[in-house]
Protein backbone atom coordinates (compact mmCIF):
# COMPACT_ATOMS: atom_id res chain seq x y z
CA UNK A 1 0.00 0.00 0.00
CA UNK A 2 1.17 3.13 -1.01
CA UNK A 3 1.07 6.32 0.87
CA UNK A 4 2.44 10.12 -0.31
CA UNK A 5 3.29 13.15 2.09
CA UNK A 6 2.87 16.13 0.46
CA UNK A 7 3.09 20.33 0.63
CA UNK A 8 5.73 19.80 3.04
CA UNK A 9 7.83 23.05 3.10
CA UNK A 10 11.09 21.64 5.26
CA UNK A 11 12.00 17.99 6.04
CA UNK A 12 14.53 18.19 8.85
CA UNK A 13 16.87 15.03 9.36
CA UNK A 14 20.41 14.46 10.03
CA UNK A 15 23.06 14.15 6.90
CA UNK A 16 25.34 11.11 8.36
CA UNK A 17 28.02 11.27 5.95
CA UNK A 18 28.46 14.73 6.71
CA UNK A 19 27.51 15.05 10.49
CA UNK A 20 25.33 17.42 9.58
CA UNK A 21 22.13 18.98 9.76
CA UNK A 22 19.99 18.42 6.22
CA UNK A 23 16.99 20.36 5.16
CA UNK A 24 15.27 19.62 2.43
CA UNK A 25 12.91 22.08 1.46
CA UNK A 26 9.70 21.68 -1.09
CA UNK A 27 10.07 17.42 -1.13
CA UNK A 28 7.53 15.26 -0.92
CA UNK A 29 7.83 11.41 0.91
CA UNK A 30 6.42 8.22 -0.61
CA UNK A 31 5.68 5.47 1.99
CA UNK A 32 4.97 1.85 1.02
CA UNK A 33 3.58 -0.01 4.19
CA UNK A 34 6.00 0.94 6.90
CA UNK A 35 8.88 2.27 5.15
CA UNK A 36 9.74 5.38 3.47
CA UNK A 37 11.21 4.33 -0.19
CA UNK A 38 11.14 8.03 -1.82
CA UNK A 39 11.94 11.38 -1.11
CA UNK A 40 11.93 13.96 -4.03
CA UNK A 41 10.87 17.28 -5.27
CA UNK A 42 8.13 15.54 -6.89
CA UNK A 43 6.77 11.65 -6.44
CA UNK A 44 4.70 10.96 -9.90
CA UNK A 45 3.78 7.41 -8.34
CA UNK A 46 0.22 7.41 -8.16
CA UNK A 47 -1.98 6.76 -5.16
CA UNK A 48 -5.24 8.19 -3.89
CA UNK A 49 -3.85 7.92 0.08
CA UNK A 50 -2.33 11.30 0.59
CA UNK A 51 -1.41 13.38 3.57
CA UNK A 52 -1.28 17.02 3.30
CA UNK A 53 1.13 18.70 5.46
CA UNK A 54 -0.38 22.28 4.90
CA UNK A 55 3.35 23.91 4.20
CA UNK A 56 4.29 22.36 7.41
CA UNK A 57 7.85 21.39 8.53
CA UNK A 58 8.61 17.42 9.33
CA UNK A 59 11.17 15.93 11.23
CA UNK A 60 11.42 12.41 12.49
CA UNK A 61 9.33 10.53 15.52
CA UNK A 62 11.30 10.97 18.57
CA UNK A 63 13.24 8.43 20.20
CA UNK A 64 13.16 8.39 24.46
CA UNK A 65 16.29 5.89 25.10
CA UNK A 66 15.97 6.39 28.96
CA UNK A 67 11.99 5.91 30.52
CA UNK A 68 10.83 3.77 33.45
CA UNK A 69 7.60 3.45 33.16
CA UNK A 70 6.43 0.77 35.01
CA UNK A 71 5.05 1.53 38.38
CA UNK A 72 2.19 1.41 40.40
CA UNK A 73 1.14 4.76 42.29
CA UNK A 74 3.53 7.73 42.65
CA UNK A 75 6.24 9.46 44.84
CA UNK A 76 4.75 12.95 44.92
CA UNK A 77 5.46 13.23 49.39
CA UNK A 78 9.28 12.43 48.30
CA UNK A 79 8.65 15.77 45.75
CA UNK A 80 7.79 17.77 48.56
CA UNK A 81 10.24 16.76 51.49
CA UNK A 82 12.97 17.42 48.90
CA UNK A 83 11.60 21.13 48.79
CA UNK A 84 11.67 20.91 52.24
CA UNK A 85 15.35 19.97 52.58
CA UNK A 86 15.50 16.24 52.46
CA UNK A 87 18.13 15.18 49.68
CA UNK A 88 17.63 11.77 47.69
CA UNK A 89 20.06 9.75 49.76
CA UNK A 90 18.12 10.76 52.66
CA UNK A 91 14.57 9.64 51.17
CA UNK A 92 16.54 6.58 50.27
CA UNK A 93 17.62 6.60 53.94
CA UNK A 94 14.10 6.40 55.63
CA UNK A 95 12.15 3.99 53.22
CA UNK A 96 11.66 6.09 50.07
CA UNK A 97 12.76 6.21 47.13
CA UNK A 98 13.09 3.40 44.54
CA UNK A 99 12.69 1.19 47.58
CA UNK A 100 9.28 2.89 48.21
CA UNK A 101 8.17 1.84 44.15
CA UNK A 102 9.19 -1.47 45.07
CA UNK A 103 6.80 -2.14 47.99
CA UNK A 104 3.88 -0.70 45.14
CA UNK A 105 4.68 -2.60 42.76
CA UNK A 106 4.94 -5.90 44.27
CA UNK A 107 0.90 -4.90 45.86
CA UNK A 108 -0.09 -4.66 42.74
CA UNK A 109 -2.08 -7.58 40.07
CA UNK A 110 -0.77 -7.79 36.84
CA UNK A 111 -3.88 -5.96 35.91
CA UNK A 112 -3.42 -2.81 38.23
CA UNK A 113 -0.09 -2.92 36.72
CA UNK A 114 -0.66 -2.54 33.08
CA UNK A 115 -3.56 -0.14 33.51
CA UNK A 116 -1.11 1.98 35.43
CA UNK A 117 1.75 1.80 32.98
CA UNK A 118 -0.81 2.26 30.30
CA UNK A 119 -1.69 5.70 31.63
CA UNK A 120 2.26 6.32 32.35
CA UNK A 121 3.30 6.06 28.29
CA UNK A 122 0.91 6.94 26.36
CA UNK A 123 0.75 10.41 26.92
CA UNK A 124 4.34 9.89 25.27
CA UNK A 125 2.69 9.90 21.52
CA UNK A 126 1.02 13.40 21.86
CA UNK A 127 4.66 15.00 22.75
CA UNK A 128 6.28 13.01 19.13
CA UNK A 129 7.48 10.29 20.91
CA UNK A 130 7.43 7.54 18.72
CA UNK A 131 9.78 4.55 20.09
CA UNK A 132 10.55 4.20 24.18
CA UNK A 133 13.14 2.51 25.94
CA UNK A 134 11.12 1.18 29.19
CA UNK A 135 13.15 -0.23 32.30
CA UNK A 136 11.54 -3.07 34.58
CA UNK A 137 13.48 -2.46 38.04
CA UNK A 138 10.71 -1.45 40.50
CA UNK A 139 10.03 -5.35 41.50
CA UNK A 140 13.34 -6.75 42.18
CA UNK A 141 12.04 -10.57 42.21
CA UNK A 142 12.02 -12.69 39.73
CA UNK A 143 8.37 -13.06 39.32
CA UNK A 144 7.72 -8.88 39.74
CA UNK A 145 10.46 -7.78 37.23
CA UNK A 146 8.81 -11.43 34.94
CA UNK A 147 5.72 -9.50 35.62
CA UNK A 148 7.21 -5.53 34.71
CA UNK A 149 8.53 -6.86 31.48
CA UNK A 150 5.13 -8.90 30.46
CA UNK A 151 3.05 -5.56 30.77
CA UNK A 152 5.78 -3.63 28.33
CA UNK A 153 5.06 -6.64 26.43
CA UNK A 154 1.80 -6.01 26.16
CA UNK A 155 1.56 -2.85 25.95
CA UNK A 156 4.02 -2.84 23.04
CA UNK A 157 1.40 -5.01 21.24
CA UNK A 158 -1.11 -2.58 21.74
CA UNK A 159 0.27 0.81 21.48
CA UNK A 160 1.13 2.21 17.93
CA UNK A 161 4.74 3.15 19.11
CA UNK A 162 7.67 0.70 19.30
CA UNK A 163 8.71 -0.16 23.54
CA UNK A 164 12.03 -1.50 23.69
CA UNK A 165 12.01 -3.34 26.86
CA UNK A 166 15.20 -3.71 29.38
CA UNK A 167 15.90 -5.55 32.04
CA UNK A 168 17.29 -3.51 35.26
CA UNK A 169 16.58 -6.16 38.09
CA UNK A 170 20.22 -4.64 39.52
CA UNK A 171 17.83 -1.38 40.01
CA UNK A 172 18.40 -1.23 44.11
CA UNK A 173 19.18 -4.55 46.52
CA UNK A 174 15.78 -5.38 47.81
CA UNK A 175 15.67 -5.17 51.29
CA UNK A 176 15.22 -8.59 52.37
CA UNK A 177 18.78 -9.60 51.01
CA UNK A 178 22.70 -8.48 51.01
CA UNK A 179 23.98 -7.27 47.65
CA UNK A 180 26.02 -10.31 47.28
CA UNK A 181 23.22 -12.69 47.54
CA UNK A 182 20.79 -10.73 44.98
CA UNK A 183 24.35 -10.47 42.91
CA UNK A 184 23.99 -13.80 42.29
CA UNK A 185 20.26 -14.09 42.38
CA UNK A 186 20.66 -11.95 39.49
CA UNK A 187 22.76 -13.60 37.52
CA UNK A 188 21.77 -17.49 38.45
CA UNK A 189 17.67 -16.90 38.80
CA UNK A 190 16.71 -13.75 36.89
CA UNK A 191 18.72 -13.13 33.55
CA UNK A 192 18.57 -16.37 32.61
CA UNK A 193 14.65 -16.75 32.35
CA UNK A 194 14.16 -13.09 31.25
CA UNK A 195 16.49 -14.16 28.35
CA UNK A 196 14.64 -17.82 27.95
CA UNK A 197 11.49 -15.67 27.81
CA UNK A 198 12.77 -13.17 25.91
CA UNK A 199 11.04 -10.74 27.24
CA UNK A 200 14.55 -7.94 27.30
CA UNK A 201 16.91 -6.52 24.72
CA UNK A 202 19.08 -4.93 27.12
CA UNK A 203 20.56 -4.95 31.18
CA UNK A 204 20.67 -2.07 32.84
CA UNK A 205 22.46 -1.45 36.25
CA UNK A 206 22.64 0.93 38.51
CA UNK A 207 26.62 1.68 38.91
CA UNK A 208 26.50 3.72 41.86
CA UNK A 209 27.82 4.39 45.11
CA UNK A 210 25.28 2.66 47.29
CA UNK A 211 23.52 0.42 44.75
CA UNK A 212 26.06 -1.95 43.10
CA UNK A 213 29.68 -1.14 42.55
CA UNK A 214 32.12 -1.64 39.31
CA UNK A 215 32.97 -5.83 40.27
CA UNK A 216 29.18 -6.51 40.86
CA UNK A 217 27.99 -4.59 37.85
CA UNK A 218 30.78 -5.99 35.71
CA UNK A 219 29.66 -9.68 36.63
CA UNK A 220 26.04 -8.73 36.33
CA UNK A 221 26.57 -7.14 32.66
CA UNK A 222 28.65 -10.15 31.41
CA UNK A 223 26.69 -12.72 32.55
CA UNK A 224 23.57 -10.48 30.54
CA UNK A 225 25.71 -11.16 27.68
CA UNK A 226 26.47 -14.61 27.71
CA UNK A 227 22.73 -14.48 27.62
CA UNK A 228 22.41 -12.33 24.29
CA UNK A 229 21.20 -9.08 26.65
CA UNK A 230 22.80 -6.24 25.19
CA UNK A 231 24.35 -4.19 28.21
CA UNK A 232 23.50 -0.30 29.40
CA UNK A 233 25.05 1.17 32.55
CA UNK A 234 23.51 3.61 34.96
CA UNK A 235 26.92 6.04 35.00
CA UNK A 236 28.26 8.56 36.84
CA UNK A 237 25.51 10.23 38.09
CA UNK A 238 26.24 11.26 42.01
CA UNK A 239 29.96 9.89 42.29
CA UNK A 240 32.51 8.63 40.10
CA UNK A 241 34.26 5.97 40.45
CA UNK A 242 34.25 4.34 36.60
CA UNK A 243 31.00 2.97 35.85
CA UNK A 244 31.70 5.31 32.14
CA UNK A 245 35.03 3.04 31.85
CA UNK A 246 32.91 0.35 32.89
CA UNK A 247 30.48 0.64 30.45
CA UNK A 248 33.36 0.94 27.53
CA UNK A 249 35.11 -2.25 29.14
CA UNK A 250 31.80 -4.84 28.82
CA UNK A 251 30.32 -2.78 25.00
CA UNK A 252 27.56 -1.11 26.93
CA UNK A 253 25.66 0.61 23.77
CA UNK A 254 24.72 3.40 26.22
CA UNK A 255 26.08 5.06 29.27
CA UNK A 256 23.28 7.18 31.02
CA UNK A 257 23.30 10.06 33.36
CA UNK A 258 26.97 11.07 33.33
CA UNK A 259 26.42 14.36 35.75
CA UNK A 260 29.57 13.88 37.56
CA UNK A 261 31.77 12.15 34.47
CA UNK A 262 35.65 13.35 34.72
CA UNK A 263 38.39 13.49 31.92
CA UNK A 264 39.34 9.44 32.02
CA UNK A 265 35.42 8.56 31.33
CA UNK A 266 35.11 10.99 28.56
CA UNK A 267 38.51 9.58 26.89
CA UNK A 268 36.98 5.90 27.39
CA UNK A 269 33.57 7.17 25.97
CA UNK A 270 35.27 9.14 23.05
CA UNK A 271 37.28 6.19 21.85
CA UNK A 272 34.27 3.73 21.61
CA UNK A 273 30.85 2.81 20.21
CA UNK A 274 29.01 3.35 23.37
CA UNK A 275 26.71 6.56 23.32
CA UNK A 276 26.77 9.10 26.48
CA UNK A 277 22.99 9.54 27.32
CA UNK A 278 22.36 12.80 29.13
CA UNK A 279 19.15 13.11 31.35
CA UNK A 280 18.58 16.73 32.16
CA UNK A 281 14.81 16.40 32.91
CA UNK A 282 15.85 14.75 36.41
CA UNK A 283 18.63 17.13 36.93
CA UNK A 284 15.72 19.72 36.50
CA UNK A 285 13.11 17.68 38.77
CA UNK A 286 15.69 17.49 41.54
CA UNK A 287 16.40 21.23 41.52
CA UNK A 288 19.93 20.23 41.40
CA UNK A 289 22.76 23.08 39.96
CA UNK A 290 25.23 20.21 38.17
CA UNK A 291 23.60 19.48 34.92
CA UNK A 292 25.45 17.00 32.73
CA UNK A 293 28.42 18.93 30.65
CA UNK A 294 27.48 17.86 27.28
CA UNK A 295 29.53 20.30 25.34
CA UNK A 296 32.47 18.96 26.93
CA UNK A 297 31.53 15.48 25.87
CA UNK A 298 31.27 16.54 22.59
CA UNK A 299 33.69 18.34 22.11
CA UNK A 300 35.41 15.49 23.53
CA UNK A 301 34.49 13.11 20.67
CA UNK A 302 31.59 11.56 22.65
CA UNK A 303 28.37 10.45 20.46
CA UNK A 304 25.34 12.49 22.58
CA UNK A 305 21.90 11.47 23.06
CA UNK A 306 19.20 12.36 24.53
CA UNK A 307 16.48 10.85 27.02
CA UNK A 308 13.76 11.57 29.66
CA UNK A 309 14.18 9.49 32.37
CA UNK A 310 10.69 9.61 33.29
CA UNK A 311 9.77 7.56 36.63
CA UNK A 312 8.12 8.13 39.36
CA UNK A 313 10.42 9.58 42.04
CA UNK A 314 13.22 11.92 40.30
CA UNK A 315 11.28 13.24 36.64
CA UNK A 316 7.97 12.90 35.54
CA UNK A 317 8.68 14.75 32.27
CA UNK A 318 7.29 13.04 29.50
CA UNK A 319 7.44 15.52 26.77
CA UNK A 320 11.22 15.53 24.37
CA UNK A 321 10.82 18.72 23.02
CA UNK A 322 11.10 19.95 27.07
CA UNK A 323 14.26 17.89 27.04
CA UNK A 324 15.61 19.68 23.96
CA UNK A 325 15.20 22.67 26.01
CA UNK A 326 17.07 22.00 29.21
CA UNK A 327 19.90 20.40 27.18
CA UNK A 328 20.07 23.93 25.01
CA UNK A 329 19.91 25.86 28.69
CA UNK A 330 22.11 23.67 30.57
CA UNK A 331 24.37 21.41 29.03
CA UNK A 332 25.78 23.49 26.34
CA UNK A 333 24.37 21.69 23.36
CA UNK A 334 23.24 23.51 20.37
CA UNK A 335 20.26 23.16 18.60
CA UNK A 336 21.11 20.78 15.85
CA UNK A 337 23.61 18.78 18.70
CA UNK A 338 19.89 18.24 20.72
CA UNK A 339 18.26 17.38 17.65
CA UNK A 340 20.58 15.03 16.56
CA UNK A 341 20.68 13.49 20.05
CA UNK A 342 16.80 12.57 20.14
CA UNK A 343 16.67 11.38 16.63
CA UNK A 344 19.84 9.35 14.99
CA UNK A 345 22.06 9.25 18.42
CA UNK A 346 19.12 8.22 20.30
CA UNK A 347 18.65 5.08 18.15
CA UNK A 348 22.30 4.28 18.13
CA UNK A 349 21.80 3.59 21.62
CA UNK A 350 18.98 1.35 21.30
CA UNK A 351 20.65 -0.13 18.53
CA UNK A 352 18.10 0.76 15.94
CA UNK A 353 19.89 3.43 13.79
CA UNK A 354 19.61 0.92 10.81
CA UNK A 355 16.02 1.55 10.64
CA UNK A 356 15.10 4.56 13.03
CA UNK A 357 16.18 8.18 13.72
CA UNK A 358 16.34 9.88 9.89
CA UNK A 359 14.20 10.60 7.98
CA UNK A 360 15.55 8.45 5.22
CA UNK A 361 14.74 6.11 2.16
CA UNK A 362 14.86 2.22 3.28
CA UNK A 363 13.91 3.68 7.20
CA UNK A 364 10.69 3.52 9.23
CA UNK A 365 8.09 6.16 8.76
CA UNK A 366 8.35 7.81 11.76
CA UNK A 367 7.49 11.18 10.75
CA UNK A 368 6.36 14.06 13.06
CA UNK A 369 4.49 17.23 11.32
CA UNK A 370 4.78 20.01 12.48
CA UNK A 371 2.65 23.33 12.37
CA UNK A 372 6.03 25.66 12.59
CA UNK A 373 8.02 27.46 9.82
CA UNK A 374 11.75 26.26 11.21
CA UNK A 375 13.25 23.86 13.67
CA UNK A 376 14.15 26.31 15.87
CA UNK A 377 10.64 27.01 17.49
CA UNK A 378 10.34 23.50 19.02
CA UNK A 379 12.31 24.50 21.88
CA UNK A 380 10.98 27.53 21.79
CA UNK A 381 7.36 26.25 22.10
CA UNK A 382 8.83 23.11 24.40
CA UNK A 383 5.50 24.12 26.94
CA UNK A 384 2.96 23.91 24.33
CA UNK A 385 4.78 21.12 21.89
CA UNK A 386 1.75 18.75 21.68
CA UNK A 387 -0.46 21.58 20.27
CA UNK A 388 2.49 22.46 17.65
CA UNK A 389 2.75 18.61 16.37
CA UNK A 390 -0.04 18.35 13.34
CA UNK A 391 0.65 14.95 12.88
CA UNK A 392 1.94 12.04 14.41
CA UNK A 393 2.69 9.19 11.94
CA UNK A 394 3.99 5.63 13.41
CA UNK A 395 5.23 3.26 11.10
CA UNK A 396 3.43 5.19 7.75
CA UNK A 397 0.37 5.45 9.97
CA UNK A 398 -1.11 8.20 11.47
CA UNK A 399 -1.61 7.86 14.97
CA UNK A 400 -3.53 11.08 16.18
Amino acid sequence: MLKKVVNISKIYTWETSKNSLEVKKNHEILIKNDKIIKISKKIDDFTNDTIDAKQCIVTPGFIDSHTHPIFFGNRSDEFHKRLNGFSYEKIKKTGGGILSSIKKLRRASFEELYLNSLKNIKPFIKYGTTTLEAKSGYGLTLEDEIKSLEVIKKINNELELDILPTFLGAHAVPQELKTSEYVEKICNDMIPEIAEKKLAIFCDVFCEDGYFNIDESRKILNTAKSYGLIPRVHADEFKYFGASELAVEVSAISADHLMVINEDGIRALSNSNTVATLLPGTTFFLNKDKYANGRKLIDGGCSVALATDFNPGTCTIRSMPNIIFLAMQNCGMSLAESFLAVTYNAAKSLNISHMSGLINEGYNADILIWDLEDLKEIPYWYDSADTKIFKVIKNGNEVN
